[in-house]
């Protein structure tokens, strides 16, 4: 079953890509705000998750994360990541450059050797301040689930009409390979539509955009929760791990999860 993160702080819980993971949402407690409406994701589907669309204020983030941080630093188990996730996209929030402030100022000062990670969807890269707070935190992950527009449209369901691949590669561009790619592989279908981004044509045309960014580091994984679609099926490790071996012969490295 779907569900949502019920706190602004929440975990630590054992992440299976980085490690001890504290939660920071930034989006509202009872209800999903996304520009994606992911039909994998474990919130379940934006219009069954409406409610309050009120962000976490910057005040409300910055007291909370340095009480659990304080707890866990007297307790003697401080994280490995403080992890901006949550319900929905985190930089989608007005105040996100000056939260990531705050986080990294918290962060020097309790658990100095945990590192930043931020979760998106990407689409908020026009924004000059959401770039700058990418830029200074340690894990910018930032996800691309196909090269194609209509498979980007049946997987993650952009909110924006004018969203396109193109765009999104041209704004990653200005990283300078400095950020994580995450990319969800999957197949199956979903009302009655059938969907498949591990197909032959569609890793080629991913591993040129791989190729063409050259990341840090990039990410692939699939299914390991609920989804709100329920006929999608999970893809191998097998598979994923022969991805990611066209990925590392690429020069970039990559992990499997």
């Amino acid at each position: 079953m779907t569900a949502l993160f019920e706190e602004v702080i929440f975990g630590p819980v054992r992440s299976r890509r980085l490690g001890v993971s504290l939660g920071v949402n930034l989006l509202p407690i009872h209800a999903k705000l996304c520009s994606f409406d992911c039909i994998y994701c474990e919130c379940g589907w934006n219009a069954e998750r409406r409610g309050q669309m009120r962000f976490n204020s910057r005040e409300e983030v910055r007291e909370a994360l340095a009480a659990k941080l304080m707890q866990m630093q007297a307790e003697g188990v401080l994280p490995d990541v403080i992890t901006f996730a949550g319900n929905g996209e985190p930089t989608l929030h007005p105040d996100f450059e000056a939260v990531i402030d705050d986080t990294i100022a918290l962060r020097d000062r309790f658990a100095p050797s945990a590192k930043i990670s931020v979760l998106s969807n990407a689409t908020q890269l026009h924004r000059a301040e959401v770039v700058r707070a990418l830029r200074r935190v340690d894990n910018n992950i930032l996800k691309l689930d196909s090269a194609f527009d209509e498979t980007v449209r049946r997987i993650n369901r952009p909110q924006q009409a004018s969203y396109s691949v193109a765009r999104l590669v041209e704004q990653l561009g200005c990283f300078e390979g400095a950020f994580i790619l995450q990319t969800m592989f999957l197949r199956g279908c979903c009302e009655g539509e059938p969907i498949d981004n591990t197909t032959p044509a569609e890793v080629a045309a991913w591993l040129d955009i791989v190729a063409k960014l050259h990341p840090r580091q990039v990410m692939v994984y699939s299914i390991d929760r609920d989804t709100p679609c329920q006929t999608l099926e999970r893809v191998s490790r097998e598979e994923l791990q022969q991805i990611a071996a066209q990925v590392e012969a690429l020069g970039v490295a990559c992990s499997v999860a």
